[in-house]
């Protein structure tokens, strides 16, 4: 797909909406899998999902070095959920998200951390991080609700352009085709097929060397910057 000019108008209704998830029951948006959330559980899901996609996958993620000297991204870091359980694991961590609601609550529950950045970008790039080199970026349950695969794309050059040289970007996108007559919006995002999977990446200067559950809500996707 070739770099085109992202829409204002999306960028805003995706801020506007996840404020609005944000102050009706962050917790909840973040993780649907509970109304209401206490913060060890919430934070313990959190470290849950940490382990079942970061920790069993450790080959791929910190390539012989040590996670304590490990800058790691993640997009869409919500109220803190995952950022508190990697920055248990790495040494320190960056975190983006859309929404500055959200980015007011992860600050407030993550205030003891003294490896945790966290900033408010403007939902499509990473400028707000500068030139800081990245040695491993991760993004869950979060591209799965953008409407736009121009967005998604511009996230993936943007990765690619502050991780360091052999380091991988790890996340999820939706899999699964819409019904017939729905449009993509800021919850139920754009699908990739397998084959539109691999020309991102392609498009954006990386390898994609592994993919796991293309079909499926939890498409996983491993681009690797040569």
């Amino acid at each position: 797909m070739p770099q085109t000019a992202l829409d204002p108008a999306q960028l805003e209704r995706m801020r506007h909406d996840w404020d609005e998830r944000a102050r009706e029951n962050a917790r909840h948006f973040i993780a649907t899998g509970k109304t209401e959330w206490d913060s060890a559980e919430f934070f313990d899901s959190g470290r849950l999902c940490v382990f079942h996609e970061i920790l069993t996958d450790l080959g791929n993620v910190c390539q012989y070095k040590s996670a304590k000297q490990m800058k790691v991204l993640e997009i869409g870091c919500g109220a803190g959920r995952m950022t508190r359980a990697l920055s248990e694991v790495f040494g320190e961590v960056y975190a983006v998200d859309v929404s500055g609601e959200m980015i007011v609550r992860a600050k407030e529950a993550l205030a003891d951390l003294r490896n945790v950045n966290l900033f408010q970008n403007s939902g499509a790039d990473l400028e707000v991080l500068g030139d800081v080199q990245i040695d491993f970026a991760f993004s869950y349950i979060v591209f799965q609700h953008i409407p736009s695969r121009e967005v998604i794309y511009n996230y993936a050059r943007e990765v690619q352009r502050l991780l360091k040289p052999g380091g991988l970007f790890k996340f999820q996108v939706q899999g699964v085709l819409a019904s017939e007559g729905d449009q993509p919006d800021t919850w139920l995002g754009v699908h990739f097929t397998d084959e539109e999977a691999v020309a991102m990446a392609n498009a954006c200067g990386f390898e994609p060397r592994y993919r796991v559950g293309a079909g499926s809500q939890y498409f996983w996707l491993w681009f690797f910057k040569p």
